[in-house]
């Protein structure tokens, strides 16, 4: 926030002073909220995401369609060939370019909750428990191979056939969120010892050499290219992922999101055709 921690509780001291509120405590033990910090906080979430939907509904009011559209993907999305995203932007962008894009790239969980509550109006993840609250379209699908770095053990010995069995000697960085990929490890048995946010990180650890990890096909391409990974020749590990739109399921979807998830199938039609 490039703001001095004093600054900060001379703020919270002030806001504690206004509310008549003891809202948290602070001292060389820690910082932490009190309950009654705790329902203040989320009382003022719930406060800004009302003001959030008046703007949003003001929106939607005008002849001309304007205001903001909040997305979130999960990373990779921009070097998947199947992957029209870019497309439905452009379309997008013709149809109501008064309209401010606001893109977020996040994890599939942080992407779900945040349509929940609001904080996104759609978001593109891979399928793998639905919400009942959500509303899924699959869009396009994305492959995803085991790989080794090129100091690895198994590097040299890529190109032969490698059993389950033996892959469960050697340890595996996987995502640390309920997802496919966390599924496919769990029923390999697999020996997970590092864990990742997103496939961004989850290459680094791959490229160590240190790690087995599933990468996707499309993002793996650069480093095979120039030598730096191996998939390893196992069937048995290979799996897709299918990626969908997800919106909050409601009665209406307003005209700015309507508009946009219909570009999105347009470009993915283009896609597939």
């Amino acid at each position: 926030m490039n703001i001095g921690r004093s600054t900060i509780s001379k703020h919270i001291s002030d806001l504690e002073t206004r509310l008549n509120l003891k809202l948290c405590h602070r001292g060389p033990a820690g910082f932490s909220l009190t309950s009654d910090g705790q329902h203040v906080l989320k009382s003022a979430e719930d406060l800004f995401s009302s003001i959030e939907l008046f703007h949003d509904r003001i929106g939607e009011a005008r002849a001309d369609m304007s205001g903001k559209l909040k997305i979130a993907i999960f990373d990779r999305s921009s070097t998947n060939p199947n992957a029209r995203i870019f497309e439905a932007i452009r379309l997008f962008r013709n149809i109501a370019p008064g309209v401010t894009l606001d893109i977020s790239v996040e994890p599939p969980n942080v992407i779900e909750e945040g349509v929940i509550n609001g904080r996104f109006n759609l978001g593109i993840v891979p399928l793998h428990r639905e919400s009942p609250m959500l509303n899924y379209s699959a869009l396009y699908s994305e492959s995803m191979r085991l790989f080794c770095g090129e100091k690895h053990e198994l590097f040299s010995r890529a190109g032969a056939e490698i059993s389950v069995d033996e892959l469960r000697n050697f340890e595996y960085a996987g995502l640390s969120f309920n997802s496919l990929n966390m599924a496919v490890h769990q029923k390999l048995k697999l020996r997970k010892s590092a864990f990742v946010q997103n496939e961004e990180a989850l290459a680094l650890l791959v490229l160590s050499g240190c790690y087995l990890g599933f990468l996707p096909t499309h993002q793996a391409q650069t480093f095979l290219d120039t030598g730096l990974v191996r998939q390893i020749n196992c069937e048995a590990v290979n799996f897709s992922s299918q990626m969908a739109v997800i919106v909050r399921k409601s009665t209406s979807t307003g005209r700015r999101l309507n508009v946009f998830l219909e570009c999105l199938q347009e470009a993915h039609d283009i896609s597939a055709s």
